[in-house]
């Protein structure tokens, strides 16, 4: 009987050291393929493609963030090089992307730093054709004073491949009304941030 119980006990150590090599084994199997399952979670998502008005959207706080950078290269990524600038002076538009770069860069190196803020945007998009229009706010420094104007702004765009660039910038100051005694006896050449002044003959 003591044979009996000797050879039950020696075949359940054996049985329980198969369960524990067999448990070992399978851990390092699961733990080898947990890597593969973590290196498929961490691949991108696919895209999900943006809509037209969230783009157009999107690339206006870029121009309108190279613009406040004074990066024309940036800018030039958004716009048509036959665009036309419409500003709310008494002026020609000025017409094609190098003129408008040449008064661009007059007019703001007038100004020391500089902020625009955006509000209210509302895109409309048709067909291969966008209109966007919004108010904005510019701050800087003039002279070493203070310096501020705000406005309104309409962009129409045009589908270029997978583009959208603007066509058409009309850019308005809106000036408050101010008492005739309290205006300044001279404005800065470029008050109208989007649209400088036009070039000195």
């Amino acid at each position: 009987m003591k044979q009996e119980l000797g050879g039950f006990a020696c075949a359940s150590r054996r049985i329980a050291i198969l369960i524990a090599i067999f448990a070992l084994a399978s851990s390092a199997a699961w733990a080898q393929k947990k890597p593969k399952n973590k290196a498929a979670d961490q691949s991108p998502m696919p895209k999900v493609p943006m809509p037209v008005s969230d783009k157009i959207d999107h690339d206006i706080g870029e121009m309108l963030a190279a613009f406040q950078l004074g990066n024309v290269e940036m800018m030039h990524k958004y716009y048509s090089d036959n665009a036309v600038f419409v500003s709310g002076a008494f002026a020609p538009p000025v017409v094609g992307w190098q003129n408008y770069v040449v008064d661009y860069q007059r007019s703001m190196a007038a100004f020391q730093g500089m902020q625009l803020i955006r509000r209210n945007t509302n895109v409309f998009v048709h067909g291969d054709i966008a209109w966007a229009s919004y108010q904005w706010e510019f701050l800087s420094s003039y002279q070493n004073k203070p310096y501020s104007a705000h406005g309104q702004t309409t962009l129409i765009l045009q589908k270029v491949g997978d583009n959208w660039l603007i066509v058409h910038n009309h850019t308005s100051q809106i000036c408050d009304q101010v008492p005739e005694q309290q205006q300044p006896q001279s404005q800065p050449a470029g008050q109208n941030p989007a649209a400088p002044a036009k070039p000195q003959q």
